[in-house]
């Protein structure tokens, strides 16, 4: 059972996302909160897998809610959930430690594999969303991948490699899948990668992954 945490402080709007979890028996709201604020707190009263945040709410907004449950509460993966698909919403999204950025105005499948998905320790981001990362990537590819290329250097083979299946989108169970190993070794792996090239989450680290060449 995944664990969730719902802010939205549009009534109707919140209504709706809920009853779309609701239609996965895998999917449990744990609380509905109206401000950023409130999602913290419930974050830390109910400790659950995902908090699913909108990023424009009162008294503490969706991106400075991300921020803060990163840090008390790093167990819980974070998705931004918005009308707004600007570049500048999307870099703080990832740089606060966001594992997923789905827009309303998908497709809810995209909504329920997102949660899947970061509750499995992976990342997601709307095909939309996707797109225009990778299109920012490229614009500066030249430069930015020498930098990732001399950051994966400084890993060991076997992290290299994981670090391009987790660059694919694949979660700890699939990696340690394809690598015929336990899904323990699999997140020693990845917590060692994490830290050895300073990335909050693994969207920082497939980020890198794709700039260093390492996925097409």
């Amino acid at each position: 059972m995944i664990r969730l945490v719902l802010a939205d402080d549009e009534p109707l709007i919140r209504a709706g996302v809920a009853a779309i979890l609701g239609s996965d028996e895998r999917v449990e709201v744990v609380a509905e909160v109206s401000d950023g604020r409130a999602a913290v707190d419930e974050v830390l009263r109910t400790r659950p897998d995902v908090a699913l945040l909108d990023i424009q709410m009162p008294k503490l907004d969706g991106l400075a809610a991300a921020e803060e449950i990163r840090r008390v509460r790093p167990g819980t993966g974070v998705i931004m959930l918005t009308t707004f698909g600007e570049d500048a919403y999307i870099e703080r999204a990832l740089s606060v430690g966001a594992s997923g950025f789905l827009l309303k105005s998908g497709d809810p499948r995209e909504l329920l594999a997102g949660i899947r998905a970061v509750a499995d320790g992976a990342a997601f981001l709307s095909p939309k969303i996707a797109q225009r990362v990778i299109a920012q990537l490229s614009g500066g590819r030249l430069s930015r991948g020498a930098a990732a290329r001399a950051q994966v250097a400084s890993l060991t083979p076997r992290e290299q490699e994981v670090l391009a299946l987790l660059g694919s989108g694949l979660s700890n169970a699939d990696i340690a899948a394809k690598l015929f190993v336990v899904e323990g070794t699999v997140k020693a792996y990845v917590s060692s990668i994490l830290g050895r090239l300073d990335a909050k989450n693994r969207v920082q680290a497939a980020i890198v992954a794709y700039e260093a060449g390492l996925v097409g």
